[in-house]
Order: C-alpha cells, then sequence, then structure tokens
C-alpha cells in the first residue's frame, strides 16, 4: 500500500534556522503519500505501507548537502536528457481517475527558472514544493549552496539537501526565490511535489474525467449545477480541512492530494468501534516513514466517508497513531486524511482558496 504524500508534506509551518540546517515545522506528508503515479489498488492491501516516498532518502547529517553537479557535455540539453531517463506515465498526462485496477492522480506542468514543464504531483497536504534530484541536475544548480532541511513525515523526519531557485510557476502561481528540497526520483513518472505556498486566493480546477488542471485567481464563483459545495478552513496555515463523516461519527477530515491511500486515527478508529461501525477485524500493515522508522497500521473495512451531500466508500482505511497526527495535534479527536483512493473517485473537484470551499462533482453519487 502506497500512501505517498510528499505529502510529501514539507509542511513548513514555522521554520527556524538551527546551525546550518533549517527546519520546515511542517511535515512531509508521507503515507506513502502519494507521490506519484498510479498504483495498483490491490497494492493497497500488501503486508507493508511504504509510508512515504522519502523513505530511500539519505539522512546527511553535515552542514553542507553533497552537491550534484550540473551536466558536463554541452552538446544536449539537460532537459532533453531529462525527459530521456524519466519514467513516461501512460495517458492521461496529467490527471487520472481512481479506477478498479489503479490510483487516481494530480500533476500540474511547472516552470522552473523558465524551463520545463516538468510534471509534479499537486499536494494540497504539503505546504511546500519539491523536486528530484534529475531535476536538479537539469536545472544546473548545486546542492551545496543551500542549507539542508528538515522535512517532517507521517513517521519521523529526514534531513535532505536543497537548491535555490528564482521562480517556479503553473497557471496564475508564482513563487520567486524560493528554496526547495531534493527528494527521491521514485515518483511514477513525477519530477516532484506542487505544495500549497502559492495557492492563497487561487482556484484549482480538476477535472478527472478529461485530463484537465487549471489553477487561476479566484474569480469567487459560486459552484455551478450538479456541484455539492463544501466550506473548508485551513489548519496550521495550509492544510485543507473539512468536516466530514465516516458513517455516523462525525471527524476532521484534510483533503491530501497527494497522498495515495486514506489513513486515519486512532481516536476515528476507536470511535467506530463503539457504535459498531465497522467490523474488530483488521490487517496489520507496517508503515515505513521516509526516515525509515517504522509504525504499525491497521487496514479495516469502514463505512462510507460523507462530505456534504456526497457519500464516497473506499475499500479500507489505515488506522495507526502516527507522528504526523502529533505534529498536527489531531490525536484527541477522530481525523481522516482523505487520500486519492478516494478523491479520485470524483468526476470534478474544485478547490478554491479565496472562497474556502471544496466543489465537488461526482456521477455516480450516492
Amino acid at each position: 500500500m502506497l500512501h505517498s504524500q510528499l505529502c510529501m508534506a514539507l509542511l513548513a509551518a514555522g521554520d527556524r534556522w538551527h546551525g546550518d540546517v533549517r527546519h520546515w515545522g511542517g511535515h512531509l506528508n508521507d503515507i506513502t503519500r502519494t507521490f506519484f503515479g498510479p498504483v495498483s489498488r490491490h497494492k493497497r492491501f500488501g503486508a507493508s505501507l511504504a509510508a512515504g516516498v522519502l523513505m530511500t532518502l539519505p539522512a546527511w547529517t553535515g552542514a553542507t548537502a553533497p552537491e550534484v553537479s550540473p551536466p558536463t557535455s554541452r552538446a544536449i540539453d539537460p532537459i532533453d536528457a531529462l525527459t530521456e531517463v524519466m519514467v513516461e506515465a501512460p495517458e492521461p498526462r496529467y490527471v487520472s481517475p481512481t479506477r478498479r485496477d489503479q490510483i487516481g492522480r494530480i500533476w500540474a506542468p511547472v516552470l522552473i527558472n523558465g524551463r520545463g514543464p516538468f510534471r509534479l504531483v499537486l499536494d494540497t497536504g504539503a505546504s511546500h514544493s519539491a523536486i528530484t534530484a534529475l531535476v536538479a541536475l537539469a536545472l544546473g544548480i548545486p546542492t551545496d549552496r543551500s542549507p539542508p532541511v528538515i522535512l517532517r513525515g507521517v513517521t519521523g523526519f529526514a534531513t535532505v539537501p536543497t537548491i535555490r531557485v528564482d521562480t517556479l510557476s503553473v497557471g496564475d502561481i508564482s513563487v520567486d526565490q524560493t528554496i526547495l528540497p531534493i527528494v527521491p526520483d521514485a515518483l511514477g513518472g513525477a519530477e516532484g511535489v506542487l505544495g500549497s505556498e502559492g495557492l492563497v486566493g487561487k482556484r484549482v480546477f480538476i477535472d478527472f474525467r478529461h485530463d484537465r488542471i487549471n489553477i487561476a485567481y479566484s474569480k469567487n464563483e459560486r459552484s455551478a449545477p450538479g456541484f455539492v459545495s463544501i466550506p473548508f478552513r485551513s489548519l496550521r496555515g495550509t492544510l485543507v480541512v473539512v468536516d466530514a463523516y465516516v458513517g455516523n461519527v462525525r471527524c476532521k477530515a484534510v483533503i491530501d492530494t497527494g497522498g495515495q491511500v486514506t489513513i486515519a486515527n486512532i481516536a476515528l478508529r476507536d470511535a467506530l468501534l463503539r457504535v459498531g461501525a465497522t467490523p474488530p477485524r483488521s490487517k496489520l500493515e507496517n508503515i515505513v516513514g521516509a526516515t525509515k522508522d517504522i509504525e504499525k497500521g491497521e487496514l479495516m473495512d469502514t463505512p462510507a466517508i460523507g462530505l456534504g451531500a456526497l457519500s464516497i466508500h473506499d475499500p479500507g482505511v489505515t488506522f495507526g497513531d502516527l507522528y504526523i497526527f502529533k505534529q498536527w495535534r489531531l490525536t484527541n479527536e477522530p481525523a481522516i486524511l482523505i487520500g486519492m483512493d478516494t478523491l479520485g473517485l470524483l468526476d470534478t473537484l474544485i478547490i478554491d482558496y479565496r472562497r474556502h470551499e471544496l466543489q465537488l462533482r461526482m456521477l455516480n453519487a450516492s
């Protein structure tokens, strides 16, 4: 079961400097949180859960991160070279729904320093964007010119190198003079993560049926006929949080487009067991974090997830007393991170950061 979140999540809520290492106080969202490319749904029932695409990340502890040297040959453009070696994803190119045999994804075509586009996973659970080492190589930027950062993930934290770029842009998003952490390149074809740092005041339109993503300034538009509107609030400044129900149990739900699978805390599991809404049977899973820390999780059959007037059936949710819930202070009340296995069942997903509103359409809504 892959939960790829870069959720990643670099959650930088209150970054600070300690010596030569910068701390992003947030999370890297992980349970394998998505990153990233289509993942077969049957894998989520595997014996272990790869928590975080950062699980293979080297743990550099020195003040200076290893250098990634720029290409030595000038005959081939680095961007062309990257295109040759990257894993090509099958059609659709950027946005695909969750199907019986694979989990959906949301990628965005992003320009960095005017080059690209690079395909980055849109991750609403990440406060900051990140790229792979191959992208840094293609841009010709060494990783010893800016300090390493500490990324906090689902099961722990890791220290990674960074690069500083002049611009990062897609649609109406434009982020200038930003530091990008370097993450592993095993992203199923994606080349990094697009975090939420440039989404304030924007409207993100995702059409799963027609492979379309658009990020533009919000015009404060109300939802069209056939859509369900759900107000959301921000947690720690960046997370999209809505009131939801799992069966008859009310909970906080974090919308996590960077997470491949849906995970929940122990408080929600216990609440469901108390009302008999889920069978006591479960399947144990190892959740391996980006820092190689391992935590235990339980895969359990659960009732439908209620979002406003929509009722979405997920084949199973993994419950655990995970590090990230402690970081977010979501241990004492029922909480769930809704990943792409569930969100990819929608027909259209709109996140309006100006209106603080989700607008959802599901063709076969119950």
